[in-house]
């Protein structure tokens, strides 16, 4: 086993690509143990609709960072109370789909500190009944990543309101979060538990089973390229949010001059391929241009505004501003 310090860094689109760079390039043979912290953020699943999972406008008033990961499962919000664990090892039959293997080490540790927790279903660390641990895995080539997060003082109210999603209805093949309920490690602990660092710390010995710690520094040349991949895949708006499935959407809104329902058709590539408007409202002008301006657009509220720009909504929508059409749309 190999532990990699990321030195510290909390931007969650380096971490990832610290992972990706690892499990194709570094010690092929060895396991590897990396841990990151991440500012505040979320971090969807493979397979999923980005802005299915996320409240948009609470994540963006707050600029909480959204990026997807490798792996397949839910959608999980990050902060600088999270810390996450990754292992890196051989694609094997016992190791692949085994979580038991690589979230053991870890129950062990907290079980040490007087914390019952107890691996739950398939990927899941509970204590007393609560999510304290949600756990991922993916493959890439001959290798395979096993990565976790551990909840020990995230801010909770967060993670409610972050992944509090605007109600609408969605039809896809995308992978929706099953939300749990979640408690954090440190309740479990007396008062004035030890910081998130020494925590780490004890996982890392429990891992090592106390003795020598092999340790891979991250070269110059390392970092070069784990920028690169950071840069290409997960500062992408492509692969954060247009890499999401095909789906449809319907929101509605009523106000003052009545009701409007808008129905999306979005391709893969999160490009709008039709949109239609109905409902009780007035309007002076054909709503059939304002579905021709956003048809063909990427999904994206800057694109949308953009694509508005010049157009009075208010024509369309009596007493509707384009604030509020866009606020329907994303």
């Amino acid at each position: 086993m190999i532990f990699v310090e990321n030195e510290p860094n909390n931007d969650p689109r380096v971490n990832l690509a610290i992972e990706e760079y690892l499990i194709k390039n570094i010690a092929p043979k060895e396991d590897i143990l990396l841990f990151y912290i991440n500012q505040p953020s979320i971090i969807i699943g493979r397979n999923q609709i980005t802005v299915q999972e996320i409240n948009v406008d609470y994540v963006e008033e707050h600029d909480i960072i959204v990026v997807r990961r490798l792996s397949g499962g839910g959608a999980v919000y990050h902060d600088l109370g999270n810390l996450n664990f990754s292992f890196i090892a051989p694609n094997a039959p016992e190791n692949f789909h085994n979580f038991r293997k690589f979230t053991q080490p870890v129950v062990d540790v907290l079980n040490e500190m007087g914390v019952p927790a107890e691996l739950s279903g398939r990927n899941d660390i509970l204590v007393e009944g609560k999510k304290i641990s949600g756990n991922a895995q993916y493959v890439s080539g001959a290798r395979m990543v096993s990565h976790g997060t551990l909840l020990w003082d995230t801010d909770l109210s967060q993670v409610e309101a972050a992944l509090k999603v605007k109600p609408a209805k969605f039809e896809s093949k995308g992978i929706q979060s099953v939300r749990s309920r979640v408690a954090n490690i440190t309740e479990f602990l007396p008062p004035n538990p030890p910081d998130i660092m020494a925590f780490r710390q004890q996982i890392v010995e429990g891992v090592f089973g106390g003795g020598r710690v092999d340790e891979y520094v991250l070269t110059a040349a390392d970092w070069d390229e784990i920028h690169k991949i950071s840069q290409e895949r997960y500062f992408s708006w492509d692969w954060n949010y247009g890499r999401s499935p095909a789906f449809a959407i319907n929101r509605e809104t009523r106000y003052d001059g009545g009701t409007i329902e808008a129905w999306l058709d979005v391709s893969k590539g999160g490009v709008i391929k039709q949109i239609r408007f109905f409902g009780d409202f007035f309007g002076q002008r054909e709503v059939s241009e304002l579905e021709e301006a956003l048809q063909g657009k990427l999904y994206q509220p800057s694109v949308l505004e953009t694509a508005l720009e010049g157009m009075n909504v208010g024509d369309y929508f009596v007493n509707f501003s384009e604030a509020e059409l866009l606020d329907l749309l994303y």
